[in-house]
């Protein structure tokens, strides 16, 4: 594999990924309320290429994930239909593991949850009220006192950080934009009692019929979405890691957020490049679960799709653009894996490892996937129409690089 280059979404450029003998990600997981959506899949098959190029490489990948396996909506989920929040959430999982499995998805070195974390994410909350960047804020209208909130503009002074973090850093976008998006995506910029309206929540004290945890000096309770990311990733992986992964609408606020919880906790960057896959809708419209329109992974495999013949569909797609499902586009992806197929089988002779190289050369600029797709398929056509020997040793060059770079197993 070439050097990689990779788009820097707080950059606003393509990078060169610094070459070293390790190489770390952390891509956000989901929230186990219900099943795998074509944007999940979409976003963790990106990043999947990503470990995929590293291993090429010859370098060693710590790949960390998490679940948020508490959150508002898997409890609002759990109570809308009659099922404990634990039951559902495990199922979700299990669901999403299999679903990763089936598209060849390479696994994470630790899959963490939110739960398991809590005992790491107190004393880090208590550390940052100690430091003057967190604050407590008193009830009102029946709430209970003691929510903890993060001061994004006290974060943003800390004298001892190797350098500064100020909100945009990450996302670069302006307060207006920072205020629709914050408030859309689970944010409570009007909460009576903040500092500022976009501090966002790293301790939510126990509230009757919510579930809570020992908390120490917080009180019982459960944490913030963005906290529990940063926590874990501070734990398990080196400070600063090399990329943060996840889906573009994660940019603003989790992301954002999660890069100033990293330097108000230890004066370093959480994470030396951020990228982002973009969105999926379906037929030309936003997919998403308020709208009933998701095109479901579990369901698909249950149709009898062939997985390679999804991953293949997702992967026609560049990472970073967004783009929407169709039952055309998924139709040419079952029909380039049946001629790919019948092309690995008329493999001609010393043809297969100039096919690598190109394959490389694509996947090494920003992940290009359909450049790699590209290549293949100018690959299939010559073997087709070729009239030379057939090489075994060629065919099973093709076929392995086919999975082990673009994650399709023929």
């Amino acid at each position: 594999m070439p050097q990689l280059r990779l788009f820097d979404t707080a950059l606003g450029r393509v990078v060169e990924i610094e070459q070293q003998p390790e190489q770390s990600m952390y891509v956000c997981g989901i929230t186990p309320y219900d099943a795998t959506h074509m944007g999940h899949a979409a976003s963790y098959v990106a990043f999947d290429l990503l470990n995929r190029a590293w291993r090429d490489a010859g370098i060693r990948v710590a790949y960390v994930q998490n679940v948020t396996d508490i959150d508002d909506p898997l409890l609002e989920r759990a109570t809308a239909t009659g099922v404990d929040w634990r039951e559902l959430a495990q199922s979700q999982i299990e669901l999403f593991h299999t679903d990763m499995d089936a598209l060849n998805v390479l696994a994470p070195n630790h899959y963490i949850g939110a739960v398991e974390a809590i005992p790491d994410i107190v004393p880090a909350i208590e550390r940052l009220i100690a430091d003057g960047v967190a604050y407590r804020v008193q009830g009102t209208d029946g709430e209970p006192d003691g929510d903890v909130y993060y001061d994004v503009e006290m974060a943003g002074k800390r004298s001892d950080a190797t350098d500064a973090w100020t909100l945009g850093d990450v996302s670069g976008l302006g307060e207006a934009e920072m205020l629709a998006l914050f408030a859309e995506r689970g944010g409570d910029p009007d909460r009576a009692g903040k500092r500022q309206a976009l501090d966002p929540l790293l301790w939510r004290v126990a509230r009757e019929g919510e579930p809570s945890w020992p908390g120490a000096t917080l009180g019982d309770g459960r944490p913030g979405w963005h906290i529990e990311c940063t926590v874990i990733a501070q734990k398990y992986l080196p400070a600063p890691f090399t990329v943060q992964g996840g889906g573009s609408d994660l940019v603003f606020p989790h992301h954002e957020m999660g890069a100033g919880h990293a330097y108000s906790l230890a004066g370093v960057p959480l994470a030396r490049h951020y990228a982002h896959a973009g969105m999926v809708g379906l037929d030309g419209e936003k997919m998403s679960k308020s709208k009933g329109n998701l095109v479901l992974v579990s369901k698909l495999r249950a149709a009898g799709e062939e997985p390679a013949a999804i991953r293949l569909a997702i992967l026609a797609h560049h990472y970073r653009s967004d783009w929407s499902w169709t039952e055309a586009d998924f139709g040419a992806a079952k029909d380039r894996l049946a001629r790919w197929r019948t092309a690995r089988d008329a493999a001609p002779a010393g043809s297969a490892a100039a096919l690598v190289e190109a394959m490389r050369l694509e996947l090494a600029n920003d992940l290009n996937a359909p450049g790699a797709i590209a290549a293949v398929d100018r690959w299939a056509e010559e073997a087709l129409r070729n009239n030379a020997p057939v090489s075994g040793m060629d065919a099973a060059l093709m076929g392995d690089a086919v999975d082990a770079l673009l994650g399709v197993e023929l």
